[in-house]
């Protein structure tokens, strides 16, 4: 039997016992069933929901109860200024990574106009990369993902914002980049130490282990990445990595160690150490 749009939230408040955005989670599921928008459900609150939605809406929230992502559920997420496709081949893009897209933006600047070269690793969704593809369309950007099927899902999300300068490849990290190429490397690696209980448990259960935890108290990729970084960077040239809440004194100690300058951390929109940018001077350059 159909119900009003105002019941069907109602029987959202089931969710309070696993998300404290249990208001927003109900609107979501319903906009998204609806094909409508969150505001479109309180200026139709009377509005009947038919019994194919309503079945819909309720299979969405059991598996929210079950602790899966909204993202998941409903298919995407919101980053940047564009739509993704989500799914469990990818972490979920979080809000703080616009952090480092932002200051990839304003690094950029440096290039005087020109077409530069960046590399993503670990693209993921693909989200860092279809930004700076979008805002830079001169820029020639090569996504790197070890996971083939993150990487087909990366490709469906450039493809959907009909972006023409990415290059996408299967590798670790920096593994068959081209030597002193890059204009840039950005990174959003894994950086969770094993065993991290800061961790809600909905993500351990549902978001790739591969994208989320590393080795070496959670520094493995990021060490990794600023060694091998290194050789394919051009003369100057930068390194932007996120990171974890714990990690920046660390990473700022092992760039210097390692020969780059200008190290710069950031925090997020919460306050907390997130993003660290380095310069390279190229003092060495690198031969096949």
């Amino acid at each position: 039997m159909p119900i009003s749009i105002k019941q069907t939230l109602a029987r959202g408040e089931c969710l309070q016992e696993v998300s404290e955005s249990w208001k927003l989670d109900a609107e979501l599921f319903l906009s998204h069933e609806l094909g409508t928008t969150r505001e479109y459900l309180y200026s139709r609150p009377n509005e009947l929901v038919g019994e194919e939605h309503l079945e819909s809406y309720e299979r969405y929230l059991e598996r929210r109860m079950a602790g899966e992502p909204v993202a998941y559920i409903i298919g995407h997420k919101n980053f940047w200024n564009f739509k993704l496709r989500v799914d469990k081949r990818a972490l979920i893009p979080r809000p703080e990574t616009e952090l480092l897209v932002e200051k990839a933006l304003e690094l950029g600047r440096h290039f005087d106009g020109r077409g530069a070269n960046i590399a993503d690793l670990g693209t993921g969704t693909g989200a860092i990369a279809i930004a700076l593809a979008l805002s830079n369309p001169g820029w020639q950007i090569t996504a790197v993902d070890i996971s083939q099927g993150a990487l087909q899902l990366a490709r469906t999300n450039a493809l959907k914002q009909r972006t023409n300068n990415i290059e996408f490849r299967l590798a670790s990290w920096c593994d068959g980049l081209a030597l002193n190429k890059f204009d840039m490397v950005v990174a959003n690696p894994p950086y969770v130490k094993p065993g991290d209980n800061c961790l809600e448990k909905s993500v351990l259960l549902f978001e790739p282990a591969i994208a989320l935890i590393a080795d070496n108290t959670g520094l493995g990729s990021l060490q990794q990445i600023i060694l091998q970084s290194k050789k394919v960077l051009k003369k100057d040239s930068w390194l932007l990595l996120e990171h974890g809440f714990d990690q920046q004194a660390r990473l700022k100690a092992l760039l210097l160690r390692e020969g780059y300058d200008s190290v710069s951390g950031y925090k997020d929109y919460s306050g907390i150490d997130r993003l660290i940018c380095a310069h390279w001077s190229a003092t060495q350059q690198y031969i096949e």
